[in-house]
C-alpha cells in the first residue's frame, strides 16, 4: 500500500503526464486547425493511459457479493448502513431499501429511503430488522474522519448496535479490512477475522469470503487462513441467534 504522505505513482504521472498532454494537444490542433480551444477549457487528465482499467477490488467485489447474497434471501426490506451510496441505489431497484448515513446523499429514487443517523444510535427498535448491511464502514467509526466523535471503541459499539436492531434469524452482511491488527489513524482499523467473529457473539457466522492482498476474490473461504494479510477485505454473513450454543 502506498503511503498517503508520498505517492510516487502520482508524482510520476505529474512529472511526465504534462509532456504527452502537450504533445497530444499539438497533434489535435494540427488535425483540427479551425477548432478553437480556449486555454481556460483545458482539462488535463494525466493518469489514464494504462493497459488495464484500474478498479478498487474491495469495493467492486463486495457490492456484487452483497447484492447476490441479499437477493438470494429475498427480504421484504433491507437496511444499509453508510456503505458507498451507489450500492443502496442499485439494490433499491429490486426491493425497498433504507440508506442510513451520518452524511446522507441527496439522491432520490422510488425504492430508496435516505435517513440521517449515527450508526451508534440507529433509529430502529431492537430486534426489528431482518436484513442489514454495512460495507467498508465500521472500521472508521470513532476516528473522526467523517465528522463523528472520537471513540476508541467505535467499531465494537457499531457491532453491538447492529446486532441490537436485527431480529433473531435476521442476516447481517458485513465487510471491512482484514489482516494483522493495526490502527491506521485516522483512516481505518484492520482486524483479524477472528476478532470480528468474536465480537458478533450473539450471531452465527454463516459464510466468510475474502478479497486477498492481490485483489483476488475467494468465496466461501476458511477465515482462519487470512489473519496474516496486509490489507484484505473480509466479507462476513452473520445470522442472529437467541443465544450462543
Amino acid at each position: 500500500m502506498i503511503s498517503p504522505l508520498f505517492d510516487p505513482i502520482k508524482l510520476y504521472y505529474g512529472l511526465t503526464g504534462y509532456a504527452w498532454f502537450v504533445r497530444d494537444w499539438m497533434k489535435y490542433k494540427k488535425h483540427a486547425p479551425k477548432e478553437k480551444i480556449a486555454g481556460i477549457n483545458l482539462f488535463p487528465i494525466l493518469d489514464e493511459k494504462v493497459t488495464h482499467t484500474p478498479f478498487d477490488a474491495h469495493y467492486y467485489y463486495q457490492e456484487i457479493w452483497a447484492m447476490k447474497q441479499i437477493l438470494k434471501q429475498k427480504p421484504n426490506k433491507h437496511v444499509d448502513l453508510a456503505s458507498k451510496y451507489n450500492f443502496s441505489g442499485y439494490l433499491s431497484l429490486f426491493l425497498p431499501v433504507d440508506f442510513v448515513d451520518l452524511r446522507p446523499t441527496t439522491a432520490r429514487l422510488p425504492g430508496l429511503r435516505v435517513i440521517r443517523a449515527n450508526i451508534l444510535h440507529l433509529p430502529y427498535k431492537s430486534s426489528s430488522l431482518s436484513s442489514l448491511s454495512s460495507l467498508h464502514v465500521i472500521e472508521h467509526i470513532g476516528l473522526g474522519r467523517y465528522g463523528d466523535r472520537i471513540d476508541p471503541d467505535g467499531t465494537k459499539k457499531a457491532i453491538k448496535e447492529m446486532t441490537r436492531v436485527v431480529r433473531p434469524g435476521g442476516y447481517i452482511y458485513l465487510s471491512l479490512p482484514v489482516g494483522e491488527y493495526r490502527m491506521c489513524f485516522n483512516a481505518h482499523r484492520i482486524h483479524t477475522p477472528e476478532m470480528i467473529i468474536k465480537q458478533f457473539d450473539r450471531c452465527k457466522l454463516v459464510e466468510f469470503s475474502v478479497v486477498d492482498d492481490e485483489g483476488k476474490l475467494h468465496e466461501r473461504a476458511d477465515w482462519r487462513k487470512y489473519s496474516r494479510l496486509h490489507y484484505g477485505c473480509g466479507l462476513f454473513i452473520f445470522r442472529k441467534i437467541r443465544r450462543v450454543t
